[in-house]
Protein backbone atom coordinates (compact mmCIF):
# COMPACT_ATOMS: atom_id res chain seq x y z
CA UNK A 1 0.00 0.00 0.00
CA UNK A 2 2.39 2.70 1.15
CA UNK A 3 5.45 0.83 2.37
CA UNK A 4 7.61 2.58 -0.25
CA UNK A 5 7.04 5.93 1.47
CA UNK A 6 9.26 5.01 4.44
CA UNK A 7 12.46 4.41 2.39
CA UNK A 8 11.50 7.45 0.32
CA UNK A 9 11.31 9.58 3.46
CA UNK A 10 14.71 8.24 4.57
CA UNK A 11 16.11 9.09 1.13
CA UNK A 12 14.87 12.67 1.46
CA UNK A 13 16.45 12.95 4.92
CA UNK A 14 19.76 11.53 3.61
CA UNK A 15 19.71 13.96 0.66
CA UNK A 16 19.03 16.89 2.97
CA UNK A 17 21.77 15.85 5.38
CA UNK A 18 24.18 15.39 2.46
CA UNK A 19 23.44 18.88 1.17
CA UNK A 20 23.84 20.44 4.60
CA UNK A 21 27.09 18.57 5.25
CA UNK A 22 28.54 19.85 1.96
CA UNK A 23 27.65 23.44 2.84
CA UNK A 24 29.17 23.27 6.33
CA UNK A 25 32.69 23.00 4.99
CA UNK A 26 34.04 19.56 5.77
CA UNK A 27 37.46 18.12 5.13
CA UNK A 28 38.36 16.70 1.73
CA UNK A 29 38.18 13.13 3.08
CA UNK A 30 34.73 13.73 4.55
CA UNK A 31 33.47 15.31 1.33
CA UNK A 32 34.78 12.31 -0.62
CA UNK A 33 32.92 9.96 1.75
CA UNK A 34 29.74 12.01 1.42
CA UNK A 35 29.93 12.11 -2.37
CA UNK A 36 30.68 8.44 -2.88
CA UNK A 37 29.46 6.36 0.04
CA UNK A 38 26.45 8.40 1.14
CA UNK A 39 25.56 8.73 -2.53
CA UNK A 40 25.30 4.93 -2.63
CA UNK A 41 22.71 4.97 0.15
CA UNK A 42 20.82 7.77 -1.53
CA UNK A 43 20.65 5.90 -4.84
CA UNK A 44 19.65 2.63 -3.18
CA UNK A 45 16.80 4.30 -1.27
CA UNK A 46 15.47 6.38 -4.17
CA UNK A 47 15.81 3.49 -6.62
CA UNK A 48 14.08 1.00 -4.34
CA UNK A 49 11.29 3.43 -3.55
CA UNK A 50 10.77 4.17 -7.25
CA UNK A 51 10.57 0.48 -8.15
CA UNK A 52 8.15 -0.21 -5.29
CA UNK A 53 5.99 2.75 -6.33
CA UNK A 54 5.83 1.38 -9.88
CA UNK A 55 4.87 -2.05 -8.51
CA UNK A 56 2.15 -0.53 -6.33
CA UNK A 57 0.89 1.54 -9.27
CA UNK A 58 0.72 -1.61 -11.40
CA UNK A 59 -1.31 -3.41 -8.73
CA UNK A 60 -3.73 -0.49 -8.36
CA UNK A 61 -2.64 0.50 -4.85
CA UNK A 62 -1.66 3.98 -6.04
CA UNK A 63 -3.72 6.23 -8.26
CA UNK A 64 -2.65 9.22 -10.31
CA UNK A 65 -5.31 11.43 -8.73
CA UNK A 66 -5.91 12.41 -5.09
CA UNK A 67 -5.82 10.82 -2.56
CA UNK A 68 -3.08 8.94 -4.52
CA UNK A 69 -2.94 6.07 -2.00
CA UNK A 70 -6.05 3.96 -2.48
CA UNK A 71 -5.96 2.97 1.19
CA UNK A 72 -6.96 6.54 2.04
CA UNK A 73 -10.28 6.13 0.22
CA UNK A 74 -11.89 4.30 3.14
CA UNK A 75 -11.17 4.92 6.83
CA UNK A 76 -11.08 1.18 7.54
CA UNK A 77 -7.98 0.72 5.37
CA UNK A 78 -5.91 3.48 6.99
CA UNK A 79 -4.82 1.41 10.03
CA UNK A 80 -3.86 -1.45 7.71
CA UNK A 81 -1.79 0.95 5.62
CA UNK A 82 -0.08 2.43 8.69
CA UNK A 83 0.68 -1.07 9.98
CA UNK A 84 2.24 -2.00 6.64
CA UNK A 85 4.33 1.16 6.70
CA UNK A 86 5.47 0.44 10.26
CA UNK A 87 6.40 -3.16 9.53
CA UNK A 88 7.31 -3.61 5.87
CA UNK A 89 8.38 -0.03 5.17
CA UNK A 90 10.58 0.34 8.24
CA UNK A 91 11.98 -3.14 7.67
CA UNK A 92 12.92 -2.34 4.07
CA UNK A 93 14.50 0.97 5.05
CA UNK A 94 16.51 -0.66 7.83
CA UNK A 95 17.63 -3.55 5.64
CA UNK A 96 18.71 -1.15 2.90
CA UNK A 97 20.71 0.87 5.42
CA UNK A 98 22.32 -2.27 6.88
CA UNK A 99 23.28 -3.50 3.40
CA UNK A 100 24.75 -0.07 2.67
CA UNK A 101 26.74 -0.23 5.93
CA UNK A 102 28.14 -3.63 4.95
CA UNK A 103 29.03 -2.24 1.51
CA UNK A 104 30.87 0.69 3.13
CA UNK A 105 32.69 -1.69 5.50
CA UNK A 106 33.78 -4.02 2.70
CA UNK A 107 34.83 -1.03 0.62
CA UNK A 108 36.93 0.29 3.51
CA UNK A 109 38.68 -3.07 3.87
CA UNK A 110 39.52 -3.20 0.16
CA UNK A 111 40.64 0.44 0.12
CA UNK A 112 42.86 -0.24 3.14
CA UNK A 113 44.45 -3.25 1.46
CA UNK A 114 44.96 -1.26 -1.73
CA UNK A 115 46.62 1.59 0.19
CA UNK A 116 48.78 -0.88 2.11
CA UNK A 117 49.92 -2.58 -1.09
CA UNK A 118 50.62 0.80 -2.66
CA UNK A 119 52.74 1.91 0.30
CA UNK A 120 54.74 -1.32 0.09
CA UNK A 121 55.41 -0.67 -3.58
CA UNK A 122 53.15 -3.44 -4.83
CA UNK A 123 51.01 -1.31 -7.11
Amino acid sequence: MACFTVPLAEAVVVSTAKTIAKKVGCSEKTLDFIDKKVGWLEKMLYGGSFLLAIEHLYHGEISVYPPFLTALNTPEEIPVMLHEMATSGVGMALLTTVVWGVMVGVSAVFEGKKAEAKSEGGL
